[in-house]
């Protein structure tokens, strides 16, 4: 006999599941609306007539609420209404499993995906041979650190700088196999150029075998003059390796001219890509030396060149095809006015810091920053005004303990959003009395 009370509560539990089902897809289906109803890419010309309309424009391209500001580019960016629906495009046309070969399948992990390589390679300034699609310029580094032969007492030769995924592959090498983890000691702030370029060669020695470094750092965002110490290392017979995890979409970036070994990204940061969609260079002539970290068919096929690094299995192709929106996007707007519009917002931010006592750690020498400014402002806790900032003030920001302040300022950004977060500081200031 059915029981009543057993009969309510099951009925109440699938009734809630079912609502709950439906609220999930009708958010989905929100999304979707808002995505097809979000306002067309402003028009090229309105640049010239109006910048600052024009970037606003571009500003209703992304999810970020209108009441929230944005400072943390550096750690994540958030991709823009085309790169979104490319990935549901991707997945909508893939997951019909409908292709046209029935022995291709959209999470092919043994394909060249050519059609994402080719506008990625002309954008950074190198081959489709010499490009690889990794997740991230993490995975990218432990392929160039696990890859290189090197022996117990070999060096590589770093700054005191780095982002955890760009140093930490080499002291897993280091732990096991012995080789040496050498620093160099960045000023606060990088003065210029010949004084980066003095410690590098000074701390160079007969053991060393890589220079590892970043483009832009994670701790200061000093840019580094990456073309001279790549140079460098090339005139002393030593393996570049560089990480620029912030460069591509921050700045104009072309690997040939760069002049590097290696180099790994993550476009899911500046050019605004999907997270997972990263890349690694390695130079043509350097590629047979590097082994891969992980195996599958086509590692020890020479012909294929770089494509074997991104031979992992099955893969997410539809981030992909963000990432190739993500290039198409920067193109129509044009690297150098996104570069131009970078440098100002920073300049604009570290200029009214400054004002307020703040300490700069970014480089006085313009061509060593662009989009990070790091200040330290010392009597203010950082992660209390991180807090305070966002949830009175819906500002998001990042820095480091004990007062050090990492402000990014994507294209997006107005300049009374960054108004916004100086008012906040210094209320912040006002109420805690420093």
């Amino acid at each position: 006999m059915l029981d009543r009370r057993h009969f309510l509560s099951t009925s109440a539990a699938g009734f809630a599941a079912a609502l709950s089902l439906q609220r999930g897809l009708l958010s989905r289906t929100n999304l979707f609306a808002q995505l097809e109803n979000f306002p067309p890419l402003p028009d090229r010309s309105l640049y010239d007539k109006n910048e600052e309309a024009y970037w606003a424009e571009m500003r209703k391209q992304f999810l970020i609420p209108e009441d929230e500001v944005y400072l943390n580019n550096g750690t994540v960016g958030s991709s823009p209404a085309p790169v979104l629906r490319a990935v549901f495009e991707g997945y909508e046309t893939t997951e019909k499993m409908d292709q046209q070969d029935p022995e291709d399948y959209p999470i092919w992990g043994y394909a060249a995906w050519n059609e994402f390589r080719d506008p990625l390679a002309e954008f950074v300034g190198c081959t489709r041979d010499e490009l690889a699609l990794v997740r991230n310029a993490t995975e990218a580094n432990s392929y160039i650190a696990n890859g290189l032969d090197m022996k117990p007492g070999d060096e590589v030769l770093m700054t005191d700088q780095e982002h955890p995924g760009g140093e930490h592959p080499w002291n897993l090498k280091a732990k096991r196999y012995g080789i040496v983890v050498k620093k160099v000691t960045l000023p606060r702030p990088v003065k210029d150029t010949a004084q980066v370029l003095n410690l590098f060669d000074d701390a160079i020695g007969p053991r060393t075998r890589v220079l590892f470094f970043s483009h832009i750092t994670t701790f200061s965002g000093v840019v580094l003059p990456a073309k001279d110490l790549c140079a460098l290392a090339r005139t002393k017979g030593i393996l570049s390796a560089v990480d620029g995890a912030h460069v591509t979409g921050m700045m104009r970036l072309n690997l040939h001219d760069l002049g590097c070994d290696m180099y790994s990204s993550s476009p899911h940061k500046w050019l605004q890509a999907p997270k997972g969609s990263g890349f690694i260079y390695v130079r043509d002539e350097v590629i047979d030396r590097v082994w891969n970290t992980i195996v599958t068919e086509g590692w020890d096929d020479p012909k294929i060149r770089a494509e074997r690094f991104q031979r992992i299995g099955s893969s997410n192709v539809p981030a992909l095809w963000g990432l190739r929106a993500s290039l198409k996007l920067a193109n129509d707007i044009g690297m150098d006015r996104i570069e131009k519009r970078h440098r100002a917002l920073a300049d604009y931010i570290l200029a009214k810091m400054m004002k307020r006592g703040a300490e700069s750690w970014t480089s006085p020498d313009a061509a060593l920053r662009c989009a990070i400014v790091t200040v330290n402002v010392p009597g203010v806790p950082r992660m209390d005004l991180e807090n305070r900032l966002w949830k009175s003030h819906k500002i998001r920001i990042r820095g480091g303990e004990p007062n050090k302040l990492r402000l990014s300022t994507p294209y997006y950004l107005r300049r009374e959003d960054i108004d916004r977060f100086l008012a906040g500081f210094d209320e912040y200031r006002r109420t805690n009395g420093v």
